[in-house]
């Protein structure tokens, strides 16, 4: 008679959004995946955490006995007077929510403490998203450089012999050693990645305002729906091309009227090949360091994984397919990971 399978559940909870998976696991292996992403930002009402926590559960029908797997980088968020209170914070959040269910939560070692343990050294458990993905990566491929894509930051995990090769473990400490790289392709600011524009064969310079993110430059140009464009628009209108062109238009202070929208797609491309220089620098910066075999391939993730696939084959270097490497895990690959490195810790425990 087949075993049931069992059923755990991965969360990271971001500063923007909420990513969730519930993985079917046997022997530790996943054998069903069902994921949910929900924009939340904390800053905004971060008292209503604990409810949108519930309605992405009864989304994905979680039980009360289903043992949970934490990950986060919402304590980074501003609306935390330190990053301790942030962490504190969800914690507490997570537990007011599922009173009944068990909550391991992920540290920066790759470690899973109980969530009651866990409250006791909370720094150890800020920003460990990348952990759990690229330890799940790790436990796919010996040797792969990941580079995960998101909304916000870009992640640049080595990994040697199917074990982390990382220098830093801190967002501090991968800030400098170049695994942290301070760019998404959705709520990056342009301004922060170059001071000027090509106009009419001059460059321009540009608004340090909040008139667009990154996201209207790669939905204009095609590189991304409008669907997947998740976060707020700076100005709170919709996400069509043509809304995220007049947004463009006014980093160098301009409108509909005063630009094409040839000329606003030329701007558009010059920062998007902005964006791909400064992820390139990050992973160069990474590759220059370490011993691992010269063809050691990029394993492109997040929703920028086409950009870290297009930053690899512009260095020379591999690109491992993402449907040889995630299924339905890529769309919440953090949640999906933790839940799955979760149900292989149990499989082991029960061995």
């Amino acid at each position: 008679m087949t075993a049931e399978p069992l059923v755990t559940v991965g969360w990271d909870v971001g500063g923007v959004q909420i990513k969730a998976a519930r993985v079917e696991a046997r022997a530790g292996n996943a054998c069903a995946v069902r994921t949910a992403v929900r924009p939340f930002e904390v800053w905004r009402s971060r008292e209503r955490l604990p409810a949108i926590l519930r309605e992405v559960a009864g989304e994905l029908e979680i039980g009360s006995a289903a043992p949970f797997a934490l990950t986060m980088t919402a304590e980074l968020s501003d609306a935390f007077r330190s990053k301790r209170e942030g962490v504190l914070f969800v914690m507490d959040g997570v537990r007011k929510a599922f009173p009944r269910n068990p909550v391991f939560v992920l540290d920066c070692r790759g470690e899973f403490a109980p969530l009651g343990d866990a409250r006791s050294r909370p720094l150890d458990f800020a920003a460990t998203n990348w952990v759990a993905s690229a330890l799940f990566a790790a436990s796919r491929v010996d040797d792969c450089i990941l580079v995960d894509v998101g909304s916000t930051t870009t992640d640049i995990v080595p990994i040697r012999g199917g074990r982390l090769a990382c220098e830093g473990r801190t967002d501090l400490a991968r800030l400098t050693a170049g695994e942290l790289v301070y760019t998404g392709v959705l709520r990056t600011n342009p301004n922060t990645l170059t001071a000027t524009v090509p106009v009419r064969g001059r460059p321009c310079r540009v608004a340090a305002e909040h008139f667009a993110l990154m996201a209207d430059a790669h939905v204009l140009l095609g590189r991304l729906s409008a669907a997947e464009y998740t976060c707020s628009t700076p100005d709170g209108r919709d996400a069509s091309p043509a809304a995220c062109a007049e947004r463009l238009a006014r980093l160098v202070c301009g409108d509909r009227e005063v630009l094409s929208e040839p000329e606003i797609v030329k701007m558009a491309r010059y920062l998007v090949e902005c964006q791909l220089r400064v992820v390139s620098e990050g992973l160069l910066q990474v590759v220059s360091r370490w011993d691992a075999p010269a063809d050691a391939p990029v394993a492109p993730a997040g929703v920028g994984a086409s950009l870290a696939a297009e930053v690899a084959g512009r260095l020379g270097l591999g690109v491992i397919p993402e449907g040889r490497l995630w299924g339905d895990e890529g769309v919440a690959l953090p949640a999906a990971a933790a839940a799955c490195l979760l149900a292989a810790r149990a499989a082991v425990a029960q061995s």
